[in-house]
């Protein structure tokens, strides 16, 4: 059967990004950013201000990695939701973890309004409604823990403003915000770059290192070229290091987006979510400008662990039956995508020097809130190289650990589920043979006693590739959806033809010699490819990638 392909084209694709120079000498900088989403874009940003000689790396584009593929709810109105929240962590952190937010959201707008950058920025309200079967004091639950945070405007409402969907009895949070994240990371790159900040692309990191050079590290890339720095940032989603130690402690999640043609004035503006496992998500986009007659209604949801569910289909059929029985005035899909979202044991980012001393820094661990997580990277990573003394640096150090009950818990769940796809190696494969593999599709092939990732391409030219994941060996799955393999590990993604997409991976998937691969039926084998980040030139825009969520 031939899989189908989704829509590469998000809610904010049409967006003009600036072009980003490839990388093609060796550099020196007072900070090396590794990453052109938001976390990394903002550090980058407050330095370049503040004087510092900044220089960006990335494999792709501006934000060409999950930053570009939010639905970009920013807000205060936590994804682990503040009922949950305050059982992890005490009175005083939870403010401290409010008052953060609340500062992201600020600093956004204010960065909108000195920059005067076109991105669509506006203040909405949020609204957290009860999903059928909620336990009835869900939502008196949330108020008081949001109060106990310092939310003190967080109140009660009848129902959430929804014309056609009658939500019931609603949590609304006050002045929260949206923007079209690209156009925002675009002004974002340009002010870096009037500051003396230098953004190259082609750019795949694969080591930092602390060792070789007095008071400073060496940035090195998958082409042989050096930034010499007195600092780095790890600002990629999930970093490669440290290689053990915060991968424990969070996992990568799916999160799926429908985003569908609606009438403008049809839904009042806002954040909606409900309290459904997994939740739904909902906002308005623009579709080209705000004089048109139609906004895109972005419906999120249906998460799942990377690696470990190959339904993508169904998943946005879901999403699409659950919005329109709400929203009864949606047309057409116009967009489908999905997303990888990290989630920590506590439910806040890991933020900060990856240990004591050292000069990497990292931002990982979004939880489902990128644009604040990454916004609050900004913040605290800028304080931390400038010497400041940050508030905020103690709540999300990189490496705290948590010894309440919840977070133990949580910690405990998470490690059991990655055993358990360790000893996946024991099992079938998806397939008994690699002519079952349609055109354009991939599966996992057991041969003796190794898994191999197989990926057959349009033109039938079988590609094998050991299925091993070159970060911590945990066995990749075939993402229908994306054209990649996914970790069920630790959520490192590779394209089609094993060549890394996503850390906490640097090196792509091993492949397999002609001699190793006895001929499958229906199609040729391929040799064995040049290795891209040793030999080979790293792609300038990696296939579709992923993040909604908020």
């Amino acid at each position: 059967m031939t899989e189908r392909a989704y829509d590469k084209n998000t809610a904010w694709t049409h967006a003009v990004i600036p072009p980003m120079t490839p990388l093609a000498a060796d550099h020196e900088a007072d900070v090396c950013v590794v990453g052109a989403g938001i976390a990394g874009l903002t550090t980058a940003y407050l330095l370049a201000k503040a004087g510092k000689r900044v220089v960006v790396l990335d494999n792709g584009a501006i934000g060409g990695g999950e930053s570009g593929l939010t639905t970009a709810h920013i807000t205060h109105a936590l994804d682990r939701r503040w009922a949950s929240l305050a059982k992890l962590h005490s009175k005083g952190r939870l403010r401290l973890a409010a008052r953060s937010h609340t500062a992201a959201i600020e600093t956004i707008e204010r960065i909108v309004a000195e920059e005067k950058i076109d991105c669509d920025f506006r203040r909405v309200h949020g609204y957290l409604f009860t999903a059928p079967g909620s336990p009835p004091a869900t939502l008196r639950d949330e108020i008081e823990a949001a109060h106990r945070a310092g939310l003190g405007s967080t109140h009660y409402v009848d129902r959430a403003p929804l014309l056609d969907f009658d939500t019931g009895p609603a949590v609304r949070f006050p002045d929260q915000a949206q923007f079209h994240i690209r156009r925002y990371l675009a002004g974002l790159a340009r002010a870096i770059e009037r500051d003396g900040g230098r953004l190259y692309t082609l750019a795949h990191v694969v080591d930092v290192d602390e060792d070789t050079v007095p008071h400073g590290v060496v940035v090195k890339t998958a082409r042989g070229h050096r930034v010499i720095a007195s600092e780095a940032v790890l600002a990629t989603n999930s970093p490669f290091l440290p290689r053990f130690s915060v991968h424990l402690k969070q996992a990568g999640y799916r999160t799926y987006v429908v985003g569908l043609r609606i009438p403008r004035g049809a839904v009042p503006p806002g954040l909606y979510w409900d309290t459904a496992e997994p939740f739904h998500y909902v906002r308005l986009a623009n579709i080209n400008g705000a004089d048109g007659p139609d906004e895109v209604l972005l419906v999120g949801g249906e998460d799942h662990k990377t690696g470990q569910a190959s339904d993508a289909d169904q998943r946005h059929a879901r999403l699409e039956a659950w919005a329109r029985e709400r929203f009864t005035q949606a047309g057409e899909v116009l967009h489908r995508w999905s997303g990888e979202v990290m989630e920590t044991v506590d439910g806040l980012a890991y933020i900060g020097r990856i240990k004591k001393g050292s000069r990497v820094l990292i931002s990982t661990g979004d939880c489902g809130n990128g644009m604040t997580h990454g916004t609050i990277a900004g913040l605290v990573i800028s304080d931390l190289v400038q010497g400041r003394e940050s508030r905020m640096a103690s709540l999300f150090d990189p490496t705290r650990v948590n010894l309440s009950l919840a977070a133990i818990s949580e910690y405990v769940k998470e490690n059991l589920n990655v055993a358990c796809q360790y000893a996946s190696w024991l099992g079938k494969g998806d397939v008994p043979d690699v002519a079952q593999i349609a055109p354009g599709a991939g599966a996992v092939v057991r041969r003796g006693l190794k898994k191999l990732a197989v990926y057959r391409d349009p033109q039938g030219q079988i590609h094998e590739m050991s299925a091993m994941c070159t970060h911590l060996g945990g066995v990749v799955s075939w993402n229908s959806a994306e054209r990649s393999w996914d970790c069920r590990c630790h959520g490192a993604r590779f394209d089609a033809m094993g060549r890394v997409l996503r850390g906490p991976a640097t090196a792509d998937l091993t492949p397999i010699a002609p001699s190793e691969a006895p001929l499958g039926a229906g199609g040729s084998v391929s040799p064995p490819r040049e290795r891209e980040g040793v030999a080979g030139q790293p792609a300038a825009v990696p296939l579709h990638q992923s993040r909604p969520a908020t």
